[in-house]
């Protein structure tokens, strides 16, 4: 080769394999370990169908592929093709469609070509620890609990914990609406899919369906498909960023994320630990979580909300304890709450946002503070009401956190259309003065 002249790349040509092995979910290729790298795709043409995966470990003698499609039709000897890494287009045109987890919009009203599109990489590294902008200025978000006591604030990464049936994906839907955001990226990772279609045509206010992307992956798709849609909606929201937008990143469920991870690692070779999931589930986790967040100089931010799907409200189960670690705060939904008909079932003592107190001034944070102080004494106090074994009149603050407790409790289940100051005025009128003993409220034991 000459002195200086470009280095040839193997991308010029057409890669080849050979099936040696098929397993549900996963193939083993021969001939290409020298060659392939991890993450790239593979593609295998049948006579009436094309499978697709994607490259999951090399070793020297073989390469191990996720498949994304069924692999009935597979058999040893088949020709694969091996391509490079999953490349996205994400744009306008993706605005108020549903995309699946290769990029293409499903929608049909696509339109015929990509507006203001980028060719973008799926496993792209987070921004950059230094350089990044502080987490932003209070959001409003349409509910008095979360304009005051639980503040979302931009670029700010929270998890939103639940079990099932207790109101999340509504909760998800309202807030879609409510906090302001230049764009909406909303993950569905497997869902059912009349959940899908659900959450799209009926929880999904439908006036907000033209700055809004759904990228959806149901739950009779394989885990690796899972894997890539969730790294494409990522992706879209790193997109709209890199715009200038602001950008709302929901993500439902970083559970059945996890779920499809453990799958796959564990069909890679790793080795299983806490039920089942592997050591490497935290970093891939932190991974998606970090891409998210404030952006780079005059760029936009990415605020996420990350639904946990909590099974038996075990804050401990490995999914849930991994998460809270990460991200800038946590919401809890109550199933006791929800029983009682109190939605958003927030369970305020213990749920966090880590954005306090620099997200509220010092009034507000004494209000805040005032009001946890009263909801704390309350449940303390709560057994003993039920067993009529509370005197009132012994304990002045325990009086006032009775008679306060069911106006809070309805402000906590009360949307905010005035924002954040109306929603604090709202609060303090609630509150009183510091040392005023309120009139005992005759529903308190109603909305216990």
């Amino acid at each position: 080769m000459p002195m200086g002249a470009a280095s040839p790349s193997f991308t010029l040509y057409n890669l080849w394999g050979t099936v040696t092995e098929v397993a549900p979910g996963m193939v083993k290729i021969a001939g290409i370990s020298e060659l392939a790298g991890v993450g790239n795709e593979i593609v295998i043409e049948k006579q009436d169908t094309t499978i697709l995966g994607e490259v999951l470990s090399i070793s020297g003698d073989s390469v191990t592929a996720l498949l994304f499609s069924p692999c009935d039709a597979i058999r040893i000897g088949d020709a694969v093709q091996i391509q490079q890494e999953p490349r996205i287009e994400p744009g306008d045109h993706w605005l108020g469609q549903i995309v699946n987890y290769r990029g293409e919009v499903t929608g049909t009203q696509a339109p015929s070509a990509p507006l203001r599109a980028t060719n973008r990489r799926l496993n792209s590294a987070p921004l950059p620890a230094h350089a990044r902008r502080g987490i932003g200025g209070r959001l409003a978000t349409g509910w008095m609990v979360t304009d005051t006591l639980l503040p979302i604030c931009q670029g700010q990464r929270l998890g939103l914990f639940a079990g099932s049936g207790v109101g999340k994906s509504t909760f998800l839907g309202s807030l879609a609406a409510g906090l302001e955001a230049d764009r909406v990226v909303i993950a569905l990772i497997g869902e059912r899919s009349r959940e899908v279609n659900e959450f799209v045509r009926n929880v999904l206010p439908q006036s907000i369906m033209s700055k809004t992307v759904v990228v959806a992956a149901t739950a009779s798709e394989p885990p690796g498909a899972k894997k890539r849609a969730a790294y494409c909606a990522i992706t879209a929201a790193e997109h709209f960023r890199d715009e200038g937008h602001n950008v709302l990143f929901l993500f439902d469920s970083i559970t059945r994320f996890a779920e499809a991870h453990r799958e796959t690692a564990l069909l890679a070779g790793e080795t299983p630990a806490l039920n089942a999931f592997p050591p490497s589930t935290v970093r891939v986790i932190s991974e998606l979580a970090e891409r998210a967040g404030p952006g780079l100089g005059n760029k936009g931010d990415i605020t996420a909300i990350y639904s946990v799907l909590v099974a038996g409200s075990d804050m401990e189960e490995p999914v849930a304890d991994m998460i809270r670690g990460i991200l800038d705060g946590h919401i809890i939904l109550s199933r006791q709450i929800a029983e009682r008909q109190r939605y958003p079932a927030i369970d305020v003592l213990r749920s966090v946002s880590r954005a306090l107190p620099h997200a509220a001034t010092e009034e507000e944070n004494v209000t805040i503070r005032r009001c946890r102080r009263s909801l704390a004494l309350y449940e303390e106090l709560e057994p003993m009401l039920r067993a009529n074994l509370y005197e009132f009149g012994k304990d002045t603050e325990g009086d006032n956190a009775i008679a306060l407790f069911a106006a809070l409790d309805r402000f906590m289940g009360t949307k905010n259309p005035d924002g954040i100051d109306a929603a604090f005025r709202n609060l303090e009128s609630i509150l009183g003065p510091e040392n005023s003993l309120p009139r005992r409220d005759t529903t308190s034991s109603s909305a216990s």
